[in-house]
C-alpha cells in the first residue's frame, strides 16, 4: 500500500513564486536555462542547471557544477528565498493547461515504495542520467524538483482536495510565461493531512508518470544513505522523496513524435512502396495531418502529408507492448525498412513533444535536417498502467505529459 508522508517544505515567498518557478531540469539545455534565467536571480534554474553560473561551455556534469548547486541553494536559504515551513504538511499543485485544470497532491513518497514495487514504472533508466541527479541530491541534500506520479482516482481523495480549492485561496497562483496556470494551496489541517495519509495507504500501487530519472536518483540515494548511516532508524528524511500525486482520470498524455535523418539509402518513391507492404498509404496533401485513431499515422515526406493505417495482423491487441503504435512504427518502419535498431542510441533518429505541433515536424524535413517525421496517436493512461502493471516497460519516448511541474513552488530537504 502506498505510502504518503507530510513533510517540511522549502518555499518561496508569495511575492516571488513565479520566479523562483523554473521549468525542469530535463526540458532545457544549458543553453535555453541560460537565456530563460537571464535577468532572474530567483529562478531555480540556478540550482537545478548551475552550470549557467559558469563560464559558457563548462561541461555540466563537471564537480564544479554540483559546488555551484550547493552553493546557490545555499544563498537561496540566506536570502530568505526559500523558507522552511514550521510542521509536516501536504500541499495540494494545479495546473491549468487548455481549459483544464489537474489538482495534484504533494507528498513525499516512499524509498520502500519504490524498492519494494509499489511505485510502479514504465520506462527503463540510464545509469548516467541516475547518477547525474544522485550527485545533485547528494550535493544539495534536498529533492530540489518533484517527481510526478499519478495513481488510481479515489472518489474521496478528490471531495476533499475540491473542498479546499473552493474554499480556500491558493497562496501561489500566477500563469507563466507559455501561458499555463498554476496553483498552490498548503494544507495545514491535521485531521485532514491524516485523512489524507489514511486514504492513500489503502491504495495498492503509484505509478511514475513523468521523473524515471529522478524517482530513482532519490531513492537510490535514500537506500545509499541508509547503507552508510550506523543508526539508521527508518524514519529519517532521506527515507522519502517528493512527488506530485494527481488522479489518473485527471491526466492527459500527448503524442510523442518521431523525426529520421535519412531513408536508409531509399528514395521517398522506393520509401512508400515498402510501407506498403503493412500500411494503407493515402496522399493527403501539402497540409499538416493529424492522426485520428489508433493505429492510424501521419508521415510527411519530401513536402507531403500521408495516412498510413496499420493493416490487420501486423499487430497483436493482445499484447499490451506489442498494441502500441510507437511499437508497430519501431519494427515494420524504423527497423525493418530504415535500420534503426536501438532507439536510446541511434543518431538518426530524433523525439519531438506533441506539445511543438505538427509544424515542428513540417520545419525539420522542410529545413532539411530531417527527412521524414512521423506524427503518432497518443498512449492513452489505461495503456500506461496496465504496461506497468503487467511489469512490461514502454518503448523509448512513448510519453508527453504536459503541463510540466514547475520546480520551486516546495522543496524536500533530507536533514
Amino acid at each position: 500500500m502506498a505510502i504518503l508522508k507530510p513533510f517540511k517544505g522549502l518555499r518561496p515567498p508569495k511575492e516571488i513564486a513565479h520566479l523562483v518557478a523554473a521549468r525542469p531540469y530535463d526540458v532545457l539545455n544549458s543553453e535555453e536555462a541560460r537565456k530563460e534565467a537571464e535577468g532572474n536571480p530567483y529562478s531555480l534554474l540556478h540550482i537545478t542547471k548551475p552550470e549557467i553560473d559558469l563560464p559558457e561551455g563548462t561541461d555540466e556534469h563537471a564537480a564544479e557544477v554540483y559546488q555551484k548547486a550547493k552553493e546557490n541553494f545555499l544563498m537561496f536559504r540566506e536570502k530568505g528565498w526559500l523558507v522552511p515551513d514550521s510542521k509536516d504538511l501536504l500541499y495540494i499543485y494545479a495546473q491549468t493547461m487548455e481549459g483544464r485544470t489537474q489538482y495534484g497532491i504533494v507528498g513525499c513518497a516512499g524509498v520502500d515504495d519504490y524498492l519494494n514495487g509499489v511505485i510502479k514504472k514504465h520506462e527503463l533508466t540510464r545509469k548516467d542520467k541516475e547518477e547525474d541527479r544522485m550527485k545533485h541530491v547528494r550535493v544539495t541534500q534536498a529533492n530540489m524538483e518533484p517527481v510526478f506520479f499519478t495513481y488510481p482516482a479515489v472518489k474521496e481523495i478528490d471531495d476533499i482536495v475540491e473542498n479546499i480549492v473552493t474554499n480556500k485561496e491558493p497562496v501561489y497562483d500566477f500563469i507563466a510565461d507559455d501561458g499555463f496556470g498554476h496553483h498552490f494551496w498548503v494544507i495545514e489541517d491535521e485531521a485532514t493531512i491524516q485523512r489524507i495519509v489514511s486514504l492513500f495507504a489503502q491504495i495498492p500501487y503509484t505509478y511514475v508518470a513523468d521523473g524515471h530519472h529522478r524517482t530513482a536518483a532519490a531513492a537510490l540515494v535514500g537506500a545509499e544513505k541508509r547503507r552508510n548511516n550506523p543508526n539508521h532508524r527508518g524514519d529519517e528524511e532521506y527515507n522519502y522523496f517528493m512527488a506530485v500525486h494527481f488522479p489518473d482520470n485527471q491526466l492527459r498524455i500527448i503524442d510523442y513524435n518521431r523525426v529520421v535523418k535519412d531513408l536508409n539509402g531509399l528514395t521517398p518513391e522506393e520509401f512508400i512502396q515498402k510501407l506498403q507492404a503493412s500500411f494503407e498509404v493515402q496522399e493527403i496533401g501539402s497540409q499538416p495531418y493529424k492522426p485520428t485513431h489508433l493505429h492510424q499515422f501521419s508521415m510527411y515526406l519530401a513536402g507531403k502529408w500521408y495516412s498510413m493505417e496499420a493493416k490487420p495482423g501486423t499487430y497483436d491487441n493482445n499484447d499490451p507492448i506489442g498494441v502500441l503504435d510507437v511499437t508497430i512504427l519501431s519494427r515494420l518502419v524504423l527497423d525493418e525498412i530504415l535500420g534503426i535498431k536501438d532507439l536510446r542510441t541511434d543518431k538518426r533518429i530524433d523525439f519531438v513533444g506533441g506539445i511543438r505541433g505538427l509544424g515542428e515536424l513540417q520545419r525539420r524535413v522542410d529545413s532539411g535536417e530531417m527527412a521524414v517525421a512521423f506524427a503518432l496517436w497518443p498512449v492513452s493512461m489505461q495503456q500506461l498502467i496496465a504496461i506497468a502493471d503487467s511489469g512490461n516497460i514502454m518503448p523509448p519516448k512513448t510519453t508527453w505529459f504536459e503541463p510540466k511541474l514547475r520546480s520551486g513552488l516546495v522543496v524536500h530537504t533530507l536533514d
